[in-house]
């Protein structure tokens, strides 16, 4: 068994992904600032030794990579770099140190998507700075791997859902009321014909994956996975889905973006346009042959958990709640 860092193991994957490595014999360490909880208990924590650190004042400072140096790892898991300096500062401590690399990356390293569902293979074309830099970090991890020996696998998580979540809704935004519109039973509005496209994944999926790529690391090593559900969902199948779990039949509109998005706040606009604008779909036909990996959640079955957690908790209103 190995001794695994996780670096932001407190975050909604880590919720999932801790607790199953701790089942399955590893010596597990949860790097991070110490102000969060996971999502759900497990008696798994318990042997979870946690270890506080700023990341980003430490990496200012010149001293994170050593910190997580120290630790003598067998296995680091990254959950959470966005900038390539940060990788490279992390990566230069560890080098020779580890036996592998995880680091997360993201599906919005497509930007518009070249095919239908995206491959690893397929541009990366990002269009924002989130993208960009998990692009960049990715390419240089690549590199380092394939010309240098550095035991680096990237994966590319969709958009993450489950208990304690908020999910992009039918409308493409993290809005939860749009769920509570649903449950009465009122009208909704969808952008252009509701066909674009989002993709979303399970915490305990993607943890799923993180173990498979450890318990395959030479099949992993080297490379980049698409890490989502089986399928993406369209607006409007995703709508008519939820409307259905809700016991009414859909009541959908559709408008042009541009006259659609004047109904709703500026934020919201902002998110449903990033959303559309990629219309995402990715295939995880690499992930499955290579690692074995099947998710075991449906895009709904994973959004379902959210939204039934966010009723429990009333961020999403049902009639006679």
């Amino acid at each position: 068994m190995a001794r695994i860092v996780v670096i932001g193991g407190s975050g909604h994957v880590g919720t999932y992904l801790l607790p199953a490595l701790v089942e399955q014999g590893h010596e597990v360490v949860n790097v991070s600032r110490g102000k969060a909880t996971p999502y759900r208990d497990h008696a798994a924590w318990k042997h979870v030794e946690q270890v506080a650190a700023d990341r980003k004042a430490e990496e200012t400072e010149g001293k994170f990579g050593a910190r997580i140096a120290d630790l003598k790892a067998d296995i680091v898991v990254d959950m959470i770099t966005f900038e390539l300096e940060g990788a490279q500062q992390l990566v230069e401590a560890l080098r020779n140190k580890i036996e592998h690399y995880l680091f997360c990356s993201s599906i919005w390293v497509y930007g518009h998507a070249t095919t239908v569902p995206s491959v690893e293979t397929d541009p990366m074309n990002a269009i924002d700075n989130y993208g960009i830099n998990k692009a960049k970090i990715e390419s240089w991890l690549m590199q380092q791997s394939r010309r240098d020996g550095f035991p680096a696998t990237a994966f590319r998580p969709g958009h993450i859902v489950g208990e304690g979540w908020v999910p992009i809704n039918p409308q493409a935004n993290p809005n939860p009321d749009v769920f509570s519109r649903i449950a009465r039973g009122e009208e909704l509005s969808l952008p252009n014909l509701g066909l674009e496209m989002v993709h979303h994944v399970h915490a305990d999926d993607v943890a799923q994956w993180i173990v498979c790529a450890i318990q395959n690391r030479a099949a992993s090593i080297g490379e980049v996975f698409n890490t989502v559900s089986a399928h993406a969902l369209t607006l409007r199948g995703y709508a008519e889905a939820m409307f259905r779990w809700f016991g009414h039949e859909p009541r959908l509109t559709y408008a042009p973006f541009e006259d659609w998005k004047r109904e709703l706040s500026d934020a919201d606009a902002e998110s449903s346009w990033g959303h559309i604008m990629r219309s995402s779909c990715v295939s995880i036909e690499k992930s499955r042959q290579r690692l074995g990996y099947s998710p075991r959640f449906t895009s709904v079955e994973a959004v379902k958990q959210s939204v039934a957690a966010l009723i429990a908790s009333g961020k999403v209103t049902v009639p006679g709640s």
